[in-house]
């Protein structure tokens, strides 16, 4: 696998780094993220969506991303766009 880097969050500290990237081979995208508090998990968990089973599968993890790395994710999208152009 060969991750394209994207951008970390600007506001990152010494203990935090949400960061984005693409898998360009998987057509992913691909978040480093904070844990969710119990509560929102729990809230996450408890929403019933049509089409979405009740709950949070092992395999699957809920992140919080900050809403300042928005154009990160834009330029993810692209990427992974891009990509999947290339791929068909």
């Amino acid at each position: 696998m060969s991750l394209v880097f994207i951008g970390i969050d600007p506001n990152t500290g010494d203990h935090e780094s949400p960061t984005v990237w693409v898998d360009p081979e998987a057509n992913e995208l691909v978040f480093q993220g904070w844990k969710p508090s119990l509560e929102l998990q729990a809230e996450c968990a408890a929403l019933e969506l049509p089409g979405h089973a009740v709950g949070i599968p092992e395999h699957e993890a809920v992140i919080r991303i900050p809403a300042r790395m928005v154009p990160m994710i834009r330029e993810a999208c692209d990427v992974a766009e891009r990509a999947a152009g290339r791929v068909r």
